[in-house]
């Protein structure tokens, strides 16, 4: 069992009842009384005892869930306890949110409903015992129903998966494996059935055991070549660091911080630090020779020392391809007496740094070679150019390019949640012809990349932006941004749309958080004229507006075609006064999105009404049109 709060804090009570005791109330549809849970987690106990120790276990979840910002969770009265559905999000429960448009949600069931909390009261076994059969059958029956709509090998091994037995599903996959020439894998499919069967005194049908008959008769030939893995990203390798007197355990300690952080990041492949530094102590005294030999593209590489009472490190990504270049460098200085943890916070640092300066650095490679047939890597790294300085031209041929990279890869998850990025920026633009549409295509775009990888934090955020912004759902677009930053916590990109959800949600406080540790995590993103747009709404909305229109005046540099950061400067500009710059900020805005009025800026804006009254004041008393409050803007 986990929890997370925002920020991806955890915060699951230590105590094992107490966490059976919030995996409980989070299941109910409503208060549940105290006796209740007394005798769900007691059973055993007298009165007095299990009152008593039911007391300590909601103080245990009270102070674990204190950690999460905004109004109390817990409702603890005299007679029941409420754990408030709103604030919350369930993973067992998106099971039976399972349907064609996202099938993988049934894959949650692979892992033990609530797994450690076994054996703590005949009572509490016996309900999670109940909810596990439960979610077990709702899941089989929507694997039925999508193999029975697409029955196709892959919604086959998703209903075997939860049913062996099910000999439709079997034969389909047997089918599939055959037609595919993997024999084995089609014997290993029957025998499975046979197994799964035979408790039920039952045997396969002759009909299917007949579908082997065809492979068994075929002379056998020999299994073609696999074809090589394509390419999905760069391959990167930390060399070992090079440490000064006294400072050899820490240059270690920072490299396998380094390569552990790196790895975080999808589309990057990272080659084992420890398998690295072995090759060059073996094969010679050029590091760079070596890492070059083992097939990276870069290397990160540097020293440590311990001089005087402080920590400094020096490090430089070098690019191995002919010629061979450095390409970024920077030093981190820090005292000697807060070395606990130090490589973790070197590590963040520099990772976050390095992700955005190597995609701009493989986006320059692959524009400036030769024309050549591009491969799905090298279409998405063409793409990055025209996402980040979107003139219209650059921005649809961007979007054609992404479009070619998953037909080239259908198995290229990045390439989705690039795009999905794309469809973001278009209707943020005010560019797309059906905003409606192409807010459900971001959608679909980015769940196709977390059901190909669910490890992708960036699919996750991207898809939590979608939620928040696109669906007016911020609450359900904060958990998926909590989950995305829990896989990997120095994604600038997670920090920045998290604290607009946050801002969304009217926790303004908590997005300037979160917005401030995008910056100092990667300051000179190439995002950065979106990224650091994020905190002008949260500034505008806490009436902080001369602040927010100075940081909007450098925001707005970054990029003049983002129309994004002009609507909260124009707003801020209503509220100051300055009719004279809110007139020029107007136009600029005009220029960009041609008829916007106040009902269309409300329309995207999912604001609270308190909020969305202030933003509104602002942009009226900075002149913008009213427009129509009933037209179909998204």
């Amino acid at each position: 069992m986990e929890a997370w709060g925002p920020g991806a804090a955890p915060v699951l009570p230590r105590g094992r009842k107490a966490q059976a005791l919030l995996a409980y109330l989070s299941m109910a549809a409503g208060p549940v009384p105290r006796q209740e849970l007394a005798l769900m987690l007691w059973s055993r106990a007298g009165p007095e005892q299990a009152r008593g120790s039911l007391r300590q276990a909601l103080l245990d979840m009270h102070a674990a869930l204190a950690r999460i910002p905004g109004p109390p969770m817990l409702v603890a009265g005299r007679e029941t306890v409420t754990l408030l559905p709103e604030t919350r999000w369930i993973d067992a429960e998106q099971v039976l949110a399972a349907d064609a448009a996202q099938p993988a949600a049934l894959d949650l069931l692979g892992a033990p409903f609530l797994a450690g909390l076994d054996g703590l009261d005949p009572a509490f076994d016996r309900w999670l015992a109940q909810r596990r059969e439960a979610l077990r059958t709702a899941g089989i029956e929507l694997a039925r129903l999508l193999f029975a709509r697409t029955p196709d090998d892959v919604a086959a091994r998703r209903l075997l998966a939860l049913d062996p037995a099910d000999e439709a599903a079997t034969a389909v996959l047997m089918a599939a494996r055959a037609q595919a020439g993997q024999v084995e894998e089609a014997r290993h499919a029957l025998r499975g059935l046979r197994a799964a069967l035979a408790p039920l005194n039952r045997a396969p049908l002759p009909a299917t055991e007949a579908l082997m008959l065809p492979v068994e008769i075929a002379p056998r030939r020999a299994p073609p070549a696999p074809a090589p893995a394509p390419r999905r990203g760069a391959r990167l390798g930390v060399l070992p660091l090079q440490p000064g007197p006294e400072a050899g355990w820490l240059a270690e300690a920072l490299a396998e911080s380094l390569t552990a952080a790196l790895s975080r990041f999808r589309w990057i492949f990272v080659a084992d630090s420890q398998s690295l530094a072995l090759a060059v102590r073996r094969e010679g005294s050029d590091p760079f020779a070596v890492a070059r030999g083992q097939g990276l593209d870069l290397v990160l590489s540097g020293h440590v020392q311990l001089v005087a009472g402080r920590v400094r490190v020096a490090l430089r990504l070098t690019d191995l391809r002919p010629p061979q270049s450095v390409v970024w460098v920077d030093r981190l200085d820090r005292p000697a007496d807060s070395i606990g943890g130090f490589e973790e916070e070197i590590a963040a640092a520099v990772v976050a740094r390095v992700d955005p300066a190597l995609l701009l650095l493989e986006a320059q490679r692959v524009v400036a070679a030769a024309p050549a047939a591009a491969s799905a890597y090298e279409c998405l790294l063409r793409a990055i150019p025209g996402l980040s300085v979107p003139d219209r031209a650059g921005f649809e041929a961007a979007g054609r390019l992404l479009e070619q990279a998953y037909a080239l890869d259908p198995g290229f998850a990045a390439a989705y949640a690039w795009h999905g990025v794309w469809h973001i920026f278009l209707i943020g633009q005010g560019w797309a012809a059906d905003p409606a549409q192409s807010m459900r295509r971001a959608e679909t775009l980015a769940r196709r990349a977390i059901t190909l990888d669910p490890s992708d934090a960036q699919a996750l955020t991207i898809c939590g932006h979608i939620r928040a912004y696109m669906h007016h759902r911020p609450e359900e677009g904060a958990a998926l941004h909590d989950r995305a930053l829990a896989l990997n916590p120095n994604l600038a990109m997670a920090w920045a749309l998290s604290g607009l959800c946050e801002c969304y949600a009217g926790r303004h406080e908590e997005a300037l958080r979160r917005t401030e540790r995008y910056k100092a995590l990667a300051p000179l993103h190439p995002f950065g004229f979106f990224f650091d747009a994020a905190a002008l709404v949260p500034l505008m909305l806490l009436r902080r507006h001369a602040e927010c229109a100075l940081a909007a005046r450098a925001v707005c540099a970054l990029n003049p075609a983002f129309s994004f950061p002009l609507r909260p400067w124009l707003a801020s500009l209503g509220h100051l006064g300055d009719t004279e710059q809110a007139a020029l900020v107007r136009g600029r805005l005009l220029a960009l999105e041609p008829g916007l009025t106040i009902a269309d800026a409300m329309r995207r804006a999912p604001l609270r009404p308190a909020d969305a009254a202030h933003y509104a004041e602002g942009l009226r008393r900075a002149g913008l049109e009213e427009g129509n409050a009933a037209a179909s803007v998204a």
